[in-house]
């Protein structure tokens, strides 16, 4: 906001409020009748436009389009600069790097290091780097052999005989789920008509340690996780605090704080900022896939790669185009049985089949105000899976009660009402006088939404929770595909026996053998949550239990969490079923899951079974979770709960009991689901208030560890050439003065001939560090071992890790290849090699290379080694019929050329083998959308269309990536 104002073009808006003391831009001031139609997402691009109107990079033009919305739609490109920048650390650390090569690169000119700086404020959480190195169980009274009935279930020993295994010198647990052998712990009978006695003690303990029932401050489990976490990343935390030392406006929240989308909701966001005197909208840019969660309370939010943030944070605004609006209606009532998510994955199934990919989404109507300020938020999350740039639920007094409940003071609350009202950007939703134009209006019946899962492969695919056991039976059969395995008839009756612990279990297509509620999308709201906890603490009162072999997990996104389910009452029974609380962070939905019992594999592997995960997240590919876990599905923390108990998916709720209690008791799941009514009551005693509190508490607090992390003062990063997790990247090397012209791409082979739907998972893995992959030897040549290796996620500071890691995916199918992993064809010598080892032998020959691919290409989480990867491979072209558009500014973003072939063509309809050299000759002047000539090898041509939307994405192509247009756009001289 700092301009002389007597210069800024719009200083005749300004007005104030607050008796004249705060100062604000009042776009109602220009008289204009459009503003009142425009969508309130619209508004608050038009606001920001407006204030930081500078004549260079947002001029008195971009207002004007904004304006005139209505028909610039679709077709003018305008500038956004938000309020702040998010980095979660995963994308976070590389964005940093680069800065702090940035200020070498300028160092080495002869300038002020120091002048590297975000000038938008940035806060980086450091959340990702969690993984579950322990996973332990909690008490039980007797095994449970699972619902349901046919050949899907896993079998645990008869009812009628559960036995104890003996004990081993009173040390370890046996094979039941907490069962300890001390025998001060085996439960006494129940006397009739009273509950067993772990559920009398869980009744007078708040919280307890679920192996020998004594008071304990905070689960151990959690504990060594995040002593682990710290260790193991400790590099990479050095770092980071340089950064918080070094970077003027950077904010670094240190880990086993909570998830970055957590935190963002929690503790970062405002609605309004104030900063010099002027008040205006919170707006936030950020690298994780769940900023746009933040839209639910009301501030314009969305992902963008690392490359795009680090732009912003140097004062470069978002460019983008207009986008249109999609009005979405909601109606009708909500059913007492459906939970948020059901919400969610209906709405998420609706938007996807209207085709609203790039679009923004603005909710309206009188079903809104049913939904509570974390119902929005959880709904906003999902809009990357359908595709849109924002699903925005506009301020009303639904997100007024939910600020006054999360400690903001009633001066503050009172100032946002006022602002928001003068700025038309509150309002009532049983309003449709208030109602704007938007550019198309979808309607949803609330009324309408059933409880639903999704899966077994992608999140798109919603399977009523009625019809499941029929359509995990229809997987099996169905060819490979999207959804199917191809089980023959034959195959789908075997149940596999194994042993667990000294006690016999049989495995079975369709067993579930990853139970997690994760720090997802879910998380955020207390109300499933406490549903999923009231579940359990009924569950474990009618007696029934989760299988021991079963890998459960709880992972809240943050502290706040723990806290509520604890002071709720309802954390000893997700204990007491084995979720138990396991640390703060992502870690199951991105892969780091605990290996399974070598015994669950093997029986697995033996019976080829396609075996289920079951989480509470909004992430699922095929293999993501763990390797030999086929069928995953998203669902709601109560669903997780019931399918964990039930042992399998080939369960018909409605039919087939849960499990059966020691007294033959048939438990069905209507029996222990808690009412709509009794969840309210319970979030409203316990949560709203106290967690965001408890959320603060543990920011002032911070931890030991990170307070005690030594780091250097120096204005340039020190870096340690034995480093295996902090590199200086090469993209600033042979940076020029002048800007170079279009170089044609000549004689390239293609490195990869790909098909549909390939996503960042298979492009850049974020889980584990395969044994036998290329990242993996690079690491053993520094003397590293298996154990020490961390994740792709944790080491993005590390170029030569991320490069080999690069298409490093088990599930990669490359058309070269005749079955899925991370190899392909050295086309000249006719060799199958690594994709790294191939590429970095085309570059020794000085060969440039392509990539062919299908559609939908780079889909799912904002990652921009997505695009670093293969710029540092040598990839100077992605050839595809149609991209992800986050993926695709990606590529731009890094000087890689998205080629989108002509309408009706693909690779297979113009006969291309891949084997054949491309070359694209590339004009003196490109420009947005431009078509360009391919020729081959073989003598055909084909044209393509060059992906750029506009001519800020050209210059940043022509300049060879942001970075570079960056670091030559600096207010600093560069030498050549």
């Amino acid at each position: 906001v700092g301009f002389f104002f007597a210069e800024h073009p719009y200083s005749h808006l300004i007005d104030t409020v607050k008796d004249g003391t705060i100062k604000f831009f009042n776009p109602q001031k220009l008289n204009d009748p459009r503003y009142d139609k425009l969508p309130l997402s619209i508004r608050v691009m038009l606001e920001a436009t407006i204030r930081n109107c500078d004549g260079v990079y947002t001029k008195e033009e971009d207002v004007q389009n904004i304006l005139d919305w209505q028909q610039q739609q679709n077709k003018a490109e305008v500038p956004f600069s938000p309020a702040r920048v998010l980095l979660q650390d995963f994308t976070g650390i590389p964005a940093m790097v680069d800065l702090a090569a940035m200020r070498d690169a300028v160092a080495k000119h002869g300038v002020d290091p120091s002048l590297v700086n975000p000038k938008c404020p940035t806060d980086l959480i450091v959340d990702h780097s969690l993984q579950i190195d322990f996973s332990k169980c909690a008490i039980q009274n007797a095994p449970n052999p699972g619902g349901g009935d046919g050949a899907h279930h896993s079998q645990g020993p008869s009812r009628s005989t559960p036995s104890r295994p003996p004990s081993k010198g009173g040390s370890h647990c046996g094979g039941q789920r907490g069962s300890c052998s001390k025998s001060a712990c085996s439960d006494p009978p129940a006397s009739p008509g009273r509950p067993p006695a772990s559920v009398q003690q869980i009744e007078n303990t708040p919280l307890l340690c679920p192996f020998h029932l004594k008071p304990v401050s905070e689960t151990e489990t959690a504990l060594k996780n995040q002593e682990m976490e710290l260790i193991r990343n400790k590099e990479r935390l050095q770092f980071f605090k340089w950064c918080s030392k070094a970077f003027k406006n950077v904010n670094v929240v240190p880990p086993d704080v909570g998830a970055v989308h957590q935190v963002n909701l929690e503790y970062l966001s405002r609605v309004v900022q104030l900063s010099d005197g002027f008040i205006y909208p919170d707006s936030v840019v950020g690298t994780d896939s769940h900023t746009t969660m933040i839209n639910g309370l009301g501030i314009l939010g969305w992902g963008v790669g690392g490359i795009e943030s680090e732009a912003v944070m140097l004062g470069q605004p978002v460019s983008l185009t207009l986008p249109q609006v999609v009005g979405c209606k909601l109606v009708g009532s909500i059913n007492p049985l459906t939970t948020s998510i059901d919400i969610v994955l209906g709405i998420t199934k609706h938007l996807r089949q209207a085709g609203i990919a790039g679009k923004f989404v603005e909710f309206f109507g009188p079903g809104v105000s049913q939904l509570s300020a974390p119902d929005r938020t959880t709904i906003a999350n999902m809009c990357p899976e359908y595709n849109a740039t924002v699903s925005f639920f506009p301020v009303d007094q639904v997100t007024l009660k939910h600020f006054k409940k999360t400690n903001f003071t009633q001066e503050k609350l009172e100032l946002l009402e006022s602002y928001m009202k003068a700025v038309k950007l509150f309002r009532s939703y049983e309003d449709p006088s208030e109602d704007p134009e938007y550019s198309e209006v979808i309607e949803i019946n609330l009324s309408s939404m059933v409880p639903y899962v999704s899966g077994p492969k992608r999140p798109q695919d919603r399977v009523a929770v009625g019809d499941m056991k029929e359509d995990f039976q229809s997987c099996l059969d169905e060819k490979v595909g999207f959804k199917g395995f191809h089980i023959s008839k034959e195959k789908q009756e075997i149940r596999v026996p194994f042993l667990h612990c000294g006690q016999e279990y049989q495995l079975a297509h369709g067993s579930v053998v990853i139970a997690a509620v994760i720090s997802c999308t879910n998380n955020c709201n207390p109300s499933v949550m406490l549903t999923a906890g009231l579940l359990a603490k009924k569950a474990v009162e009618a007696g029934l239990v989760v299988k021991p072999y079963i890998r459960t997990s709880l992972a809240p996104g943050s502290g706040m969490v723990t806290h509520y389910l604890s002071t709720s009452g309802v954390l000893p029974y997700f204990n007491q079923l084995g979720f138990e609380v396991i640390g703060y962070g992502c870690a199951t939905c991105v892969g780091n899951t605990a290996p399974l019992p070598e015994a669950v594999v093997d029986a697995i592997k033996q019976g080829d079974l396609v075996a289920c995960g079951v989480l509470s997240g909004n992430r699922h590919f095929e293999g993501r979770l763990c390797d030999c876990v086929r069928a995953n599905y998203l669902a709601s923390p109560p669903l997780v709960v019931a399918y964990a108990i039930a042992g399998t998916v080939g369960i018909d709720f409605e039919k087939e009991p849960l499990g059966v209690t020691s007294e033959g008791k048939e438990v069905f799941l209507r029996d222990i689901w808690p009412s709509r009514e009794e969840v309210q009551q319970t979030e409203e005693d316990t949560v709203i208030s106290s967690i965001f509190k408890e959320l603060r508490g543990r920011m002032k607090k911070g931890n030991t560890f990170w307070s005690n992390i030594e780091c250097s003062d120096s204005v340039v990063f020190p870096w340690d050439p034995k480093s295996t997790y902090i590199r200086s990247p090469s993209f600033f090397s042979r940076l020029s003065k002048e800007l170079p012209q279009p170089q044609s791409i000549e004689n390239a082979h293609a490195l990869l001939f790909l098909g549909d739907k390939v996503t960042t998972d298979h492009i850049s893995p974020a889980g584990s560090i395969a044994r036998v992959s290329a990242a993996a030897k690079y690491l053993l040549s520094k003397r590293l071992t298996p154990r020490e290796f961390n994740s792709y996620g944790a080491r993005r500071g590390n170029d030569a890790v991320m490069t080999r890691g690069t298409f490093a995916s088990i599930k990669l199918c490359n058309r070269f290849m005749g079955k899925p992993g991370p190899k392909t064809l050295h086309i000249p010598s006719g060799q199958t090699m690594d994709v790294f080892e191939a590429a970095e032998r085309y570059q020794r020959d000085g060969i440039p290379l392509i990539i062919l691919a299908g559609k939908d290409y780079g889909s799912g989480n904002s990652r921009d080694w997505v695009a670093k990867g293969p710029y540092l491979m040598g990839v100077r072209a992605v050839i595809a019929e149609s991209f992800e558009k986050l993926h695709k500014n990606q590529l731009v973003g890094m000087g890689i050329m998205p080629l989108q072939f002509l309408p009706g063509q693909n690779a297979d309809s113009l006969e291309l083998n891949g084997k054949e050299r491309f070359t694209i000759s590339l004009p003196d002047t490109l420009s947005p959308r431009q078509q360009l000539s391919v020729q081959t090898s073989q003598g055909n041509s084909f044209a393509v269309t060059a992906l750029f939307d506009s001519d800020m994405e050209v210059l940043f192509f022509r300049h060879g990536g942001l970075l570079r247009y960056v670091a030559r756009t600096l207010k600093f001289s560069i030498v050549t």
